[in-house]
Parts: structure tokens; C-alpha cells; sequence
């Protein structure tokens, strides 16, 4: 039997709605995957929990879908943060990718002296973490927020949460360790933080220098395998 598909929408689901999808996914589901009228989907907003649906009418590039009953209830999700130096192109949508899969609720890129790209597509960004949401079966999809200069973005911290530094090369740095509080881990770029931002970073009391082991890791690999440890506790 085929997998049901899963698609997002920001639309309210309920009992009996009709759902108008985007050209996207009319063509995701009658070009891509054959499907038909009245094919089963499953739809989530990030709200409303997860839906069971009916593919009412599609064309090639309209489609429509009646809501049917629920399938799971919105539950809550781990308060997790990623705040990232921004990379090249294709490190940047595998940390999106990622990091959406690991169930960080909010991604925070910011610009660092060494930072490896200056700009950034949101809407391609966005378009990454919703198809990883589908794949991976969340109910939400991660905010996805400006880039900031990282100066910026610490002077506007909020209170109560704990940035944990990725620092492997400062000598402050302590083993990183799961955490059962809403936290945020803070990733630096290729060549890492400048001695200026270390200097910077470990005069706000929020900050927790961290290190995940003796070797030198891509900045990527520190965000998946920071990621990990820290929602290992928030997710259990």
C-alpha cells in the first residue's frame, strides 16, 4: 500500500474543510506521486494537530482537500533554539534541514566576523523546513528569523533562556550535556568565533562556553550532534 502523504498548510483544519493547496503541491501529488481524487493525504499546521483528508479535485496545478477526522492531537514540542553562523549554500540547507528534524522550534542565523555568506533566501530556507517537517512526521515547523549581527542578537537575549557556545578551542569550555529547560545552542562559522567575540560572549551571564569533544568539528557536524544531545532530555 502507497505512504500517505503528508503536506502543511497554514490553513485552520477542522471537520469538513475544504482546503485549497498551492500549485506546488497540486503538482507534488498528480505529477509526482500519481495521486487522484479521492486519495487520502494527511495535513498539519503547526496548530491544529495532524488531519486525515481526501483529495477532492486536482488539477496540474490546483488542488483541493476535504478534512476528514484527526489523526493526532497537537502535542507539546521541545523549546529548543539554534542560533548559526551563516555558511555556504549547501551547509546552510543541510543544518535547516537537520535541525528541523531534530525538532528545534526556532532558527536564529546570525553574521560573525567570520561569517561565509553575507546573504540568505528565507523563502528557500522556509520551503526546506517545511518539506523536512513533512518527511520527518513533526507537527510544526521551526520559526525561522532574520539574520541578526551577533552583537544584536545577544544585547536582545531573553531572560530565563541558556545559549549554549559551541567554543571547542576556549579554555572555559565544559562538556555539552542534555537539558531539560527551553535552550538555545549557539554554533560559530568555519574558523570559528574571533577572540573579540569569545571575549564578547562570555561577559552575558546567559551564555555556557561548551565543548563536544577533542576534535575539531565542522560547523555543521556541531550542529547536528549539539542538537542531539541537547534534546535528548527535552524530547524524553
Amino acid at each position: 500500500m502507497p505512504t500517505i502523504p503528508r503536506l502543511f498548510v497554514p490553513m485552520p483544519l477542522a471537520p469538513g474543510v475544504t482546503i485549497a493547496g498551492t500549485a506546488a503541491q497540486a503538482h507534488y501529488l498528480g505529477t509526482v506521486l500519481r495521486r487522484q481524487p479521492p486519495d487520502p493525504v494527511h495535513l498539519f499546521n503547526g496548530r491544529d494537530g495532524e488531519w486525515h483528508a481526501r483529495i477532492a479535485t486536482l488539477h496540474r496545478d490546483r488542488v483541493t482537500l476535504t478534512v476528514e477526522i484527526q489523526r493526532r492531537p497537537q502535542q507539546p514540542e521541545p523549546d529548543l533554539w539554534l542560533v548559526f553562523a551563516m555558511l555556504k549554500r549547501d551547509a546552510t540547507d543541510h543544518v535547516v534541514e537537520k535541525a528541523t528534524e531534530l525538532g528545534v522550534s526556532a532558527l536564529h542565523p546570525v553574521l560573525t566576523e567570520r561569517t561565509n555568506a553575507a546573504r540568505v533566501n528565507l523563502d528557500r530556507l522556509a520551503a526546506i523546513t517545511i518539506e523536512a517537517a513533512e518527511q520527518c512526521e513533526r507537527l510544526t515547523v521551526p520559526v525561522i528569523h532574520e539574520p541578526r549581527r551577533l552583537p544584536d542578537l545577544l544585547h536582545d537575549w531573553p531572560a530565563g533562556r541558556p545559549l549554549f557556545a559551541a567554543t571547542e578551542r576556549s579554555p572555559a569550555a565544559i562538556p555539552l550535556r542534555p537539558t531539560a529547560v527551553p535552550a538555545a545552542l549557539l554554533v560559530g562559522p568555519e574558523g570559528g568565533f574571533t577572540v573579540t567575540e569569545l571575549e564578547a560572549l562570555v561577559r552575558h551571564p546567559f551564555v555556557t562556553p561548551v565543548s563536544l569533544g577533542p576534535r575539531i568539528l565542522r560547523a555543521e557536524t556541531v550542529c547536528v550532534a549539539g542538537l542531539a544531545l541537547l534534546q535528548a532530555s527535552l524530547c524524553g
